[in-house]
C-alpha cells in the first residue's frame, strides 16, 4: 500500500474537495485515477487566513512493480510505503470449555468481545442488567421530560453503555499495531456510522446515529451465533475453589433470579456499576482504587468556539470547532477538558435516586447552539477518607448528593463570573458548605442547552474546595490559549464525575482476575478511558479466551 500525506485541500463542498483529491492523484499517477480511497482527514485552523483540509490517501491493490513506479514519480508528493495491516482472529486453543463464554455489560467492551467470541464460533451469552436500546431510549427521553429515573435503564446502564449517550466519539490515544482499532471502526462503519469515522482525525458517530448502530451491533452477534438477555442483572458470582464455576442473575422487571453455569466470564461492567463493584468485592475478588479525574461541565455559544478556533469569518464547510485544552493549578494537579461536545448537550446523566450528575452529549450533526465539555480535575486515593478501596466512590456519591440538593435533581447551572465570585468569597470567608440558590440574579446571556430540567444554583458549594480552586486557576491559562473561553458569561455546570472507574480490578498476563474465569474488561475494569479503548480491551479479554480454549461442547 502506498500512503500520499499531507494534500491541503481547500474548505470547499465535499464533492469539490473531492475533485481536486482526484485531479491531483492524476498528476501523481500519470494520467491514469488509480483506484483509491481517503486514509485520514483532518482540519488545520493553525492560521486563520489559510484553514484547509489535509488528507492522506491510500492506494492500495498495486502490484510490487506498480507501487514501485509510482514511487519513482513521487516527486512533490510526500509518500510511504506500507503494509496494510487488517485484524485477524487468533487460532483457538486445545483447553477444554465446558460451558460457553459469559459477558457481563452490553458496552463498547462487552459488544465487541462479543463481536470477536460470536466471530470465532463461541456462541458468547451476554448478560445486560439494563434495557435494549430502543427501550431504554424511550426510558431516558421521559425521564429528561420529568418522568422517573429507572435504576437500571438510563444514560448509564441499559445497551450501548454510557457512550451511547454522550456523541460517540472514537478518538483514542492507545497504540494498536494490531489492527483492532481499524476494525472497531469498520464494524461501526459497517453497522450504520458515517463511513467517515475511518478516517476522520477526530472521529465520532452521534448519539441519535449511535443508537442505530448499537441495535444493528446486536442483530450481527446474533446472526453469528451469540445471544443477549437484558433485565438480567448479575447479583452474584458462585465459585468453587477460587474457580468459578456459575453466576446469579436476576431479572430486574419480574424479580425472578436463576442460576447460569460459567466456565469463562468477561466482566465488562462499564464506571458506573458501583453496586455490583461493591457486591463483586465483598465475594472475594481482589480491587484496588485508581486515580480518576471531577469537576463540572462549561458551556459556551459554539458561534463563540467557532470564532476563536477559525477566526471572525468562518469557512463555510468546516465542522463545528472543538477544542482540548491542559493546565496545571497551584497545587500540582492536571486539569483538563474532557468529552467536548461541539453543537451538543448538557444531560441530566443521573443513575441513582437522590445523586446527581451530567454528561455532554452531541448528536451527528453537532447543531446545537451551544458547546459544552468537561471541565475536570484529577483525585487520587489521597484525596478520599477513610483510605479503602471504595474511598473513591464514596467520594464521587458524596458530591452527587450535593449536586441533587443545590437544584432539587435538576441541572445546576451557574454563570462563570458567579461561579468565580462564589470561589472567592468562600476561600475568604472558610465556607464549605452548599446553598440552595446563587446570590448573584444576573440575566443568563448565554442559555443552558440541556437535556433534562435545569435551575440556577451556586455550583461552586457543591464541589470539594481544591477541586473549585484548581478549575478557578486553570481559566487563566485556557483563555490565554483561547482569548474570550474565560468569558463571564460562559455557564458551568454540576456536577461531573463519572469520568472513569474509581476502581481497577487487577489481572495477569492471561486476563484473569484472581478469581479464575473471570476476566475482567473495558472502563469499570479499570483499562479504558473511551469507546475505542473500551472495545479494543474487550477484544483482547475475547482473544485471550479464544487462544485458550477450544470451542465450547455446546457450540
Amino acid at each position: 500500500m502506498i500512503l500520499i500525506h499531507d494534500i491541503a485541500v481547500p474548505p470547499l463542498p465535499e464533492a469539490e474537495r473531492r475533485a481536486i483529491l482526484e485531479k491531483k492523484l492524476r498528476r501523481f499517477a500519470g494520467g491514469a485515477l488509480p483506484a483509491w480511497r481517503i486514509f485520514r482527514r483532518s482540519v488545520d485552523a493553525r492560521k486563520k487566513d489559510d484553514i484547509h483540509y489535509v488528507y492522506t490517501l491510500a492506494l492500495e491493490g498495486l502490484d510490487e512493480k506498480a507501487e514501485s513506479r509510482l514511487l519513482r514519480r513521487a516527486k512533490g508528493f510526500k509518500v510511504e510505503r506500507t503494509e496494510t495491516v487488517r485484524y485477524e482472529l487468533p487460532e483457538s486453543g486445545a483447553e477444554s470449555l465446558k460451558h460457553g463464554p459469559l459477558i457481563v455489560g452490553a458496552g463498547p467492551a462487552g459488544l465487541f468481545a462479543a463481536w470477536v467470541l460470536a466471530k470465532a464460533g463461541f456462541r458468547p451469552l451476554i448478560l445486560e442488567q439494563g434495557a435494549p436500546v430502543e427501550e431504554r431510549d424511550r426510558d431516558v427521553e421521559a425521564f429528561w421530560k420529568g418522568g422517573p429515573l429507572k435504576p437500571w435503564s438510563n444514560v448509564q446502564f441499559g445497551e450501548g453503555g454510557a457512550g451511547t449517550f454522550s456523541d460517540g466519539k472514537l478518538n483514542t490515544g492507545i497504540r494498536d499495531p494490531e489492527g483492532r482499532i481499524g476494525e472497531v471502526l469498520r464494524v461501526f462503519a459497517d453497522c450504520g456510522a458515517d463511513p467517515s469515522v475511518c478516517y476522520d482525525a477526530k472521529p465520532h458517530i452521534g448519539t441519535d446515529v449511535l443508537k442505530k448502530v448499537v441495535r444493528n451491533m446486536r442483530e450481527r452477534i446474533t446472526a453469528m451465533g451469540g445471544s443477549f438477555r437484558f433485565h438480567a442483572r448479575m447479583t452474584d458470582i458462585i465459585c468453587k475453589e477460587n474457580v468459578l464455576t456459575a453466576v446469579r442473575v436476576k431479572d430486574t422487571v419480574t424479580g425472578e433470579e436463576k442460576e447460569i453455569p460459567a466456565s469463562v466470564l468477561i466482566l465488562a461492567l462499564g464506571h458506573s456499576a458501583r453496586e455490583t463493584f461493591l457486591r463483586l468485592h465483598e465475594q472475594g475478588v481482589a480491587m484496588e482504587p485508581k486515580p480518576f479525574a471531577v469537576g463540572v461541565r462549561i458551556e459556551h455559544p459554539q458561534e463563540l468556539i467557532d470564532r476563536i478556533q477559525y477566526g471572525a469569518a468562518k469557512p463555510e464547510n468546516l465542522p463545528p470547532a472543538d477544542y482540548k485544552l491542559t493546565a496545571k493549578a497551584a497545587d500540582g494537579r492536571g486539569v483538563y477538558s474532557f468529552c467536548m461536545c461541539p453543537g451538543g448537550q448538557v444531560v441530566n446523566a443521573s443513575s441513582e435516586e437522590g445523586r446527581l450528575c451530567v454528561n455532554g452529549m452531541s448528536r451527528h450533526a453537532r447543531d446545537g447552539r451551544n458547546a459544552n465539555a468537561a471541565l475536570v480535575v484529577q483525585v487520587g486515593p489521597e484525596d478520599f477518607a477513610g483510605g479503602d478501596v471504595f474511598a473513591g466512590l464514596r467520594f464521587q456519591r458524596a458530591c452527587e448528593e450535593a449536586a441533587y440538593r443545590l437544584a432539587k435533581g435538576r441541572i445546576p447551572v451557574q454563570r462563570f463570573a458567579d461561579f468565580a465570585e462564589a470561589v472567592r468569597k468562600a476561600e475568604g470567608a472558610g465556607e464549605t458548605e452548599s446553598k440552595a440558590e446563587p446570590e448573584d440574579e444576573a440575566p443568563l446571556t448565554v442559555l443552558p442547552d440541556t437535556c433534562g430540567a435545569w435551575a440556577r444554583a451556586d455550583v461552586a458549594s457543591a464541589l470539594p474546595v481544591f477541586v473549585r480552586k484548581a478549575i478557578l486557576e486553570a481559566m487563566p491559562q485556557f483563555d490565554r490559549r483561547m482569548p474570550g473561553y474565560a468569558s463571564p458569561e460562559a455557564l458551568i455546570d454540576g456536577f461531573e464525575g463519572r469520568t472513569s472507574s474509581p476502581v481497577r480490578i487487577p489481572r495477569d498476563e492471561g486476563g484473569e482476575s484472581n478469581i479464575r474465569g473471570l476476566y475482567p474488561a473495558g472502563e469499570g475494569a479499570g483499562y479504558a478511558g473511551g469507546i475505542t479503548s473500551a472495545a479494543v480491551d474487550g477484544m483482547k479479554q475475547a482473544e485471550k479466551i479464544i487462544r485458550r480454549f477450544a470451542l465450547p461442547d455446546e457450540a
